[in-house]
């Protein structure tokens, strides 16, 4: 019995995909195939394809929404777990949200609008999911998840499953416990506070609104390339540089935004990684400041 017949014991064969090609899982449009895409929809299912990537030996990556990745153009050998809509359940009580960590971030705020409450505003137009969101302690707008999160439900690569509260994920700027550790998100609950509706989507439009007109949201994409220098902003450096609108081939700095380097459509993966590596250069040249990246980067080089 070969691989895929063996995940068809604990999958439905629509939940198996072979040499998918990871462009299309990821927002920079950048990347090769998959050896094999798997689409859990349960924790037990997430569970048995790590016991079985285990017992088999076999290397295995978490995909979410493909929002902070910048992928190899070699893809990714072994298996690719997606943790995205087909993981999106989520509840909420009084002031907590629980959410299973594939829900995107733009579809719970919708929801915890409609709950009337707030905390969550900041992470309404972020391309992610809350998974991914608390794995990087995402943040915009002077907030950030460590401020709303409770607790977390994590499983480590040897299928064991746990819980951390808010003190014990050990959040720091784009990172994390879960991060540091490389486990697995699966639910997350969040603590909000009540609020009038209006006063909450008054300041989602205003995020917005502000996101419209500053960020490159219609382009490709990874979002924020670069993480925050202390003291200082990426984008700031990468425009007094000069850099603003400066393309190679078909990637550019954002002139919406020098802090966001786009693909305008068929950069290469190793097209990409130069293209980042000369604006980190200039950008060091120009200011001593060295950017460090904040897209991850994976894949087989």
């Amino acid at each position: 019995m070969n691989t895929i017949d063996k995940l068809k014991l604990i999958l439905r064969e629509n939940q198996i995909m072979k040499d998918e090609p990871l462009k299309y899982h990821t927002t920079f449009r950048i990347g090769g195939p998959a050896d094999i895409m798997l689409l859990p929809e349960d924790e037990n299912q997430i569970i048995k394809i790590i016991e079985f990537a285990n017992e088999n030996k076999i290397p295995f990556t978490i995909l979410g929404n493909g929002s902070n990745i910048l992928v190899s153009d070699k893809g990714i050998r072994g298996i690719v777990i997606k943790i995205a809509d087909n993981f999106s359940k989520f509840s909420i009580e009084d002031n907590f949200v629980h959410a299973q960590s594939g829900i995107r971030l733009t579809a719970l705020s919708r929801q915890i609008l409609d709950a009337e409450l707030t905390g969550f505003e900041f992470a309404s137009g972020i391309p992610g999911t809350i998974g991914g969101g608390v794995y990087m302690n995402a943040g915009a707008y002077d907030s950030e998840m460590k401020n709303i999160v409770k607790s977390v439900r994590l499983i480590d690569k040897m299928g064991k499953i746990f819980e951390l509260e808010n003190q014990d994920m050990e959040f720091g700027y784009r990172k994390s416990r879960a991060m540091e550790n490389e486990y697995i998100v699966l639910c997350v609950c969040l603590e909000l506070k009540k609020e009038i509706k209006e006063k909450i989507k008054a300041k989602i439009d205003s995020f917005t609104q502000k996101r419209v007109t500053k960020q490159p949201i219609s382009e490709f994409s990874a979002g924020s390339t670069f993480k925050r220098p202390p003291g200082n902003f990426a984008g700031k450096l990468i425009e007094d540089t000069g850099l603003r609108g400066y393309t190679r081939g078909e990637a550019k700095v954002s002139e919406k935004h020098c802090g966001f380097v786009i693909n305008k459509g068929n950069t290469t993966f190793e097209e990409m990684i130069m293209f980042i590596e000369e604006i980190k250069k200039k950008v060091f040249e120009n200011t001593g400041i060295m950017l460090e990246e904040e897209v991850r980067i994976i894949g087989e080089r």
